[in-house]
């Protein structure tokens, strides 16, 4: 939320050059606040778990938020019950006209597959293009991170010898973007992936802005200068058993996969791990509320959108 503040103070101009958000006195009286309306396409195959995990971080920001599922697929679920997505869950087709505060895009199990052989990348392709004129704020994580940056930005992700598991320290290269505000400079994340974005291809994008990233783990955090796209490599989300959970899975369908990095006491899976991303999970997520949707968009949620359509990314191939 921003700070009220005097007219006229000298710390004013201080603050603003940091980024931080201070609304003048004469300001807020004239602020118009109404519930964020925040839409969640759950690509992942458990989208309840996912569900859970994705609230729960959202569920810290002091801000009313309204949240909507989507899915893009017709396809039923082999790990949720259909009830559910009948209940909870709109069709692309259900909410075209509509317009939103903010959209996360979660991953999805696709790293190893091209996007074109994706099953649903032709839908994938309308609603990306169809949030540059109807949603303030996307927040892209892991696999839809990559797909973004193939469709909208023309950059496709190179697969690693290895998949990246575990949890990685990060530097801060941005001090001054609002995403990281409250950030220590050097912090950890989890990771879970069998390809990346390089970073001397985001760096070679003007309008992206590199924030954070890992010399093990490479890229985590990007955005766009205004706001209208968030990178996030990572999975700051994660609940304490969720990479332990992906690694009994997949030793139990006979991948041979590597202990997770850094996330086991003296790298024993017997022993419990330790969390230690929480507090910049909730931050990340609460700057992104804050920052890149609430301040962002307007009031007159019919309005959303309308500054961007002669600035969108091309999606020429």
């Amino acid at each position: 939320m921003p700070i009220n503040i005097p007219d006229g103070i000298p710390a004013l101009d201080v603050l603003e050059r940091e980024n931080i958000f201070c609304m003048r006195s004469s300001e807020a009286k004239h602020q118009d606040i109404r519930p964020i309306r925040v839409l969640l396409l759950n690509l992942m195959p458990k989208k309840i778990e996912t569900e859970i995990h994705l609230l729960r971080m959202l569920s810290n920001s002091p801000l009313q938020v309204n949240v909507e599922f989507l899915r893009i697929s017709e396809r039923p679920s082999k790990h949720t019950p259909i009830e559910h997505m009948e209940n909870f869950y709109k069709s692309f087709s259900q909410i075209t006209e509509d317009k939103y505060d903010g959209m996360i895009i979660t991953g999805a199990p696709l790293g190893q597959i091209e996007f074109n052989d994706v099953s649903f990348w032709k839908e994938m392709t309308e609603v990306l293009d169809w949030t540059i004129t109807n949603v303030t704020s996307v927040m892209f994580l892991c696999w839809a991170v990559q797909a973004a940056m193939y469709h909208l930005y023309q950059v496709n992700k190179v697969l690693l010898p290895k998949k990246i598991s575990g949890v990685y320290p990060h530097q801060l290269r941005n001090r001054l973007s609002p995403i990281a505000r409250g950030f220590d400079d050097r912090f950890d994340a989890p990771h879970s992936r069998y390809a990346e974005v390089p970073s001397d291809k985001i760096a070679e994008i003007e309008n992206l802005d590199l924030i954070a990233d890992s010399e093990l783990a490479g890229a985590y955090l990007w955005a766009h200068e205004d706001g209208r796209h968030l990178f996030v490599t990572g999975h700051s989300e994660y609940e304490p058993d969720c990479l332990r959970n992906e690694y009994q899975r997949d030793l139990e369908a006979g991948l041979d996969p590597e202990i997770p990095e850094n996330y086991f006491p003296n790298n024993d899976p017997e022993n419990e791990p330790i969390v230690n991303w929480k507090s910049h999970g909730t931050l990340l997520f609460n700057n992104w509320l804050n920052y890149y949707v609430y301040q962002l968009t307007p009031f007159d949620s019919s309005k959303i959108g309308e500054m961007r359509k002669d600035r969108a990314p091309s999606t020429d191939k």
